[in-house]
């Protein structure tokens, strides 16, 4: 309800989202409860050993004597309880504490029902609203949460029978506090860490707001302060959930702190987040977490990540409900990828395709136009700037009809001008939104796509064709595109014109280390194929450009890549269909069925590179990952710093 009441801006602007009951259990059992629970069941067994010592004891003296350690035991865990501090540093309205609280209660209560079992006073709950610690800057959310803990401290008395506190009822808690949890101010107004209230455990879920909306959302000035505060902690372009991590990291290594479980979207595994998670295991350990949950905010699927962290103290490790030996940085359990090294000998092959950064794109008919037209000033072609386009969508769904006026790299305005038609359109529909754009250099050269990609095209320049993937897709699917299509930025661009090396892309080996290394889209479930990560750190079976190109092993996947386009071509074009079934043949929808015929080229692919790589063919998962990153690292060494 209170996630609800916020305008949707000031929702936004907080990365504000409402965490079930079942998922704040997931985190809170193992981190909170877990080793309570652990020690309680210790001490029963004790206590009771000790109170079946005093009930035989021949003696009063030994009796008073046995019950008195009897009492002390079981009352020094009491007040361990009783004493424990929980601090949820982005509390929003309270749900974390209200339930952390409740498990704390409920647990005091079977203490004291445990007394009475022994022979011991049962005694009244202390534990209270007095114990849970907030941090939270939004004024109505720092107001709910005080009312959320009295509302279910009161009703936890109620329901468990011990009546009312005495008036008033709702006491003021000065435990939650109205403030910004990671930039703080300090008497001279210079920008400083905050302090967080002492605590023993912190549990939560801080703001879900990505690395490329926080200047949108809190502002540029406030961003650039934040960044330069946590410089050397905290990665630049870091999604805002990392600085609650290093906050609570720092907590630990100080030994401020007992355990640490936060809640985060599925990117805190990869990338630039991920240096958060390898922070906390120089300084500490992972124990517990979920690395791919489903959650659903605002009706849409989102994957996150839990993750539990203490000092290395904990022993115990859990992973996506299973027990295992260790947990590394990109939450998994078998085999460190983390280590894995970028090869120089990958470098300059992949790329991201152009991105626009405004409406350069055109539609056929205006593209036809525009080349039909009379020749521009100087004789100039539009067909220097007028060019075919491909997205992503075109790979996947298939319309290969897109135009886009593209001025390449460095056009200089006056030479840009001679394309009459093509300029005017550029200036009446793409200029107007880059003259107020924050960055310079898009204002400036308003002509010239936002990342025009100068890398990108002097390695595809001497290509017939180069080799396109999806950034974003649900199946890795790779196709050709000719070397005068201009690619857009959900694109991966690789400047190769084989069909081995094509080949070796479109294996199960390659996807399964793209799929272990990729990150993943924060709405739905679909892998990011990263050209860092996935491409240049991926060893092929021989270095890109050392391949022996008269081995039949190279020749052998060359030849099942030319079939598998081929065949798919053929399956996607194929005649007598009427238009709208021909919409429905798409590479999503053809992986989707996985035909007998697809999955066939698909073995014999796969075979190929097997050999190629001198391997087995019935190696497991866990198996080729471990050969993959051996050699990764082995090449990796050999590599001339």
């Amino acid at each position: 309800m209170f996630t609800r009441s916020l305008d949707p801006a000031q929702r936004s602007k907080l990365g504000a989202q409402y965490t079930s009951k079942d998922d704040i259990l997931l985190i809170v059992e193992p981190v909170l409860m877990a080793p309570l629970r652990r020690e309680w069941e210790q001490i029963q067994v004790k206590a009771r050993e000790l109170a079946k010592q005093r009930d035989a004891a021949p003696t009063t003296a030994k009796k008073l004597r046995l019950n008195e350690e009897l009492k002390s035991l079981v009352m020094d865990f009491v007040q361990k309880v009783r004493s424990m501090r929980v601090l949820d540093p982005a509390c929003g309205s309270g749900n974390f504490l209200y339930i952390s609280m409740r498990l704390l209660l409920d647990l005091e209560q079977k203490v004291s029902h445990f007394c009475n079992d022994v022979g011991l006073q049962p005694f009244f709950p202390e534990f209270g609203p007095w114990q849970m610690f907030g941090i939270e800057i939004n004024d109505y959310a720092h107001e709910l949460a005080q009312t959320t803990l009295w509302i279910g401290y009161l009703q936890w008395l109620h329901d468990n029978g011990y009546g009312f506190p005495s008036d008033p009822i709702l006491k003021p808690l000065d435990n939650i506090k109205h403030m910004d949890a990671i930039l703080a101010y300090d008497a001279e107004g210079k920008p400083v860490e905050p302090e967080w209230p002492e605590a023993d455990v912190i549990v939560g879920n801080p703001p879900f707001l990505g690395d490329k909306k926080m200047i949108s959302e809190l502002g540029e000035a406030y961003v650039q302060l934040l960044r330069s505060l946590y410089m050397n902690k905290v990665a630049g372009g870091a999604d805002l959930v990392v600085y609650w991590f290093e906050k609570a990291r720092e907590q630990l290594a100080a030994r401020l702190l007992q355990r640490a479980g936060l809640l985060a979207t599925q990117s805190i595994r990869f990338g630039l987040n991920r240096r958060g998670l390898e922070r906390i295991k120089e300084t500490g350990d992972i124990f517990f977490a979920e690395s791919d949950r489903a959650w659903v905010l605002e009706g849409a699927a989102v994957r996150v990540s839990m993750v539990g962290f203490d000092v290395g103290q904990e022993q115990t490790k859990w992973l996506d409900g299973k027990p295992v030996q260790n947990i590394y940085a990109d939450l998994t359990a078998t085999i460190d990828l983390t280590v894995a090294k970028p090869l120089a000998e990958n470098a300059h092959l992949s790329f991201i395709g152009t991105q626009k950064s405004g409406p350069f794109n055109i539609d056929t008919e205006q593209a036809f136009n525009m080349l039909s037209a009379p020749t521009n000033a100087e004789g100039r072609s539009s067909v220097d700037v007028i060019k075919k386009w491909i997205n992503a969508d075109a790979i996947t769904s298939g319309n290969p009809n897109m135009w886009i006026i593209d001025f390449g790299t460095n056009m200089s305005l006056e030479e840009a001008q001679l394309y009459i038609l093509p300029f005017e359109y550029v200036k009446k529909n793409v200029k107007p939104l880059r003259d107020v754009v924050r960055r310079k250099g898009h204002r400036e050269k308003w002509w010239i796509f936002g990342e025009s990609r100068p890398g990108m095209r002097r390695a595809i320049a001497g290509l017939d064709r180069y080799i396109v993937s999806p950034r974003v897709a649900k199946h890795r699917l790779f196709a050709w595109a000719d070397v005068d299509v201009v690619p857009d930025s959900r694109l991966v661009v690789i400047a190769r014109s084989d069909d081995y090396f094509f080949g070796v892309l479109h294996s199960f080996v390659h996807e399964l280390w793209t799929l272990a290394k990729s990150s993943w889209h924060g709405v739905g479930n679909d892998p990011t194929y990263n050209t860092e990560s996935c491409f240049e750190t991926y060893p092929f079976p021989w270095p890109p450009g050392k391949e022996p190109q008269d081995d039949l092993r190279v020749q052998a996947i060359a030849d099942a890549a030319k079939e598998l386009v081929e065949q798919r071509d053929a399956w996607l074009n194929l005649p007598g269909l009427s238009e709208k079934e021909l919409q429905k043949r798409t590479l999503t929808n053809l992986y989707n069925e996985r035909p007998d015929w697809l999955d066939a080229i698909h073995k014999k692919l796969d075979a190929a590179v097997f050999d190629a790589y001198g391997w087995p063919h019935d190696l497991s998962d866990e198996e080729i990952l471990a050969r993959l990153l051996a050699l990764n690292l082995e090449r990796a060494g050999h590599e001339t710093p």
